[in-house]
Parts: structure tokens; C-alpha cells; sequence
């Protein structure tokens, strides 16, 4: 336990003990006491005998309060300033370790190793961390295309990122707005690094007879337009 949280403690009990003792005592010192009997004495002249000990009783616990008054008052202060310092915020600590640290509020990152990987520069390793990852969530296309990305930028080798990607495309049954991003992608390598106009043509040709009528193909009918392939 913290020192001075030990200390804090200490002192608090005394002055938990000391109340205690006040308030069953009746508190108040031998002057007081003194003075309880004088005024009481003083007041017996005017009252009947009858009154004499309600009285009496009357003024002990007006002493009693006027000393345990201030004494409880200190206790929950003290008390209050020792749960703001020590307990509020290990509460706090707690309670953000349970959301966050909870299976049910927060998912672990999939893509975290092969992300920490290419950041350390390993580009071979986080390859293989983001292809792990697309084993496992088939139909989600983001590490296929991290795959190429780091073939053709970071490894400056376009022909394997072209072959992840058709590799990736000839693997799964995929969404229409994924397939078309990603022959997109590849007809990108191939216009952009092989300079290949006629694999370009052909990937962007292939768009627009898979995908009729959708943007996909209005997009690729655009670009083989540019590329006065139409």
C-alpha cells in the first residue's frame, strides 16, 4: 500500500476514534463540565426540582454537540479529499481497463502484425502476415491489395503484385464492387509500370462485359475512350 495513503488512513481513523469517544462520552472538558454545573446551579434557583436534571441533561448536549459538531465535520471532509485522491481515480482506471480491455467492446486487430511488420521495414514478413489474414477472412479484399501494393511499391516488383491480385480474383467469389476494384487495380500495374496498352485494354474490355449496366463498366467504357481503345 501507498505510504502516504497509509498515513492518510492513519489519520483519519484517529479522528474516526476520536469522535467516537466524544460522542459517547458526551465530550467537553473539566472547564466545561465546570461551567455545565454553574449555569445549571444558576438556573436550579429558578426552576423547580423537576427541572433541575432535564435541564442539566439539556445542557451536556448542547456541550456535547458544539465539540462533536466540528469533529464529524473534519471526518468528512478528510474522507472526501482521501476518495477524490486514492479511490476516484483507481475507479476510473478500472473502469476504463473493463471496456476497453473487454473481448465484447473491443475486437483485436487482425492486420496489427502485418501492419507493426511493414512499419519495421520487413515488407517479405508482412506479406505473409497480411496473406495469414486473408486465409482466414475470405471476401474482404484489403490484404490482397495491401499485398500487391507492397510488391509494387516497396519491393518494386509489379509482375508479382499483377499476379496477387489475379491470383486473389481466381480464389473467391466476390462482390461485383470488389472484383471491379481489383481488375481496376491490375489494369493500373499494367498501364502504369509494364506500360502495356493492350493488357490494359483487354482488363478494362473484360469490366465492361462482367459488369453491364453498372458504373463499373460506364467507368472502364470512359477510360477505353482515353485510351482511344473505342
Amino acid at each position: 500500500m501507498d505510504r502516504k495513503l497509509l498515513i492518510n488512513l492513519c489519520i483519519l481513523g484517529a479522528l474516526i476514534l476520536l469522535t467516537i469517544i466524544v460522542g459517547v462520552s458526551g465530550g467537553g472538558s473539566d472547564a466545561s463540565a465546570d461551567a455545565i454545573s454553574k449555569n445549571v446551579s444558576d438556573r436550579a434557583i429558578l426552576l423547580g426540582d423537576e427541572d433541575f436534571e432535564e435541564a442539566k441533561e439539556q445542557e451536556k448536549e448542547v456541550n456535547r454537540m458544539v465539540t462533536l459538531g466540528p469533529l464529524m465535520f473534519v471526518v468528512v471532509i478528510y474522507t472526501a479529499i482521501l476518495f477524490i485522491i486514492y479511490v476516484l481515480p483507481n475507479l476510473a482506471h478500472r473502469a476504463t481497463h473493463a471496456i476497453y480491455d473487454s473481448s465484447e467492446m473491443v475486437e483485436e486487430d487482425p492486420l496489427h502484425d502485418a501492419r507493426a511488420l511493414f512499419a519495421q521495414g520487413d515488407y517479405e514478413g508482412s506479406i505473409e502476415a497480411y496473406r495469414a489474414v486473408a486465409e482466414e477472412h475470405t471476401g474482404d479484399r484489403f490484404p490482397w491489395v495491401e499485398m500487391a501494393k507492397i510488391y509494387n511499391t516497396n519491393l518494386e516488383d509489379p509482375d508479382t503484385a499483377i499476379a496477387v491480385l489475379r491470383e486473389a480474383m481466381s480464389s473467391y467469389d466476390w462482390q461485383v464492387k470488389d472484383a471491379a476494384f481489383m481488375m481496376f487495380r491490375v489494369a493500373e500495374l499494367y498501364e502504369n509500370e509494364k506500360e502495356d496498352k493492350e493488357a490494359t485494354v483487354q482488363i478494362l474490355q473484360q469490366v465492361v462485359e462482367m459488369f453491364p449496366e453498372t458504373r463499373h463498366s460506364a467507368n472502364a467504357t470512359h477510360r477505353l475512350r482515353e485510351l482511344d481503345a473505342l
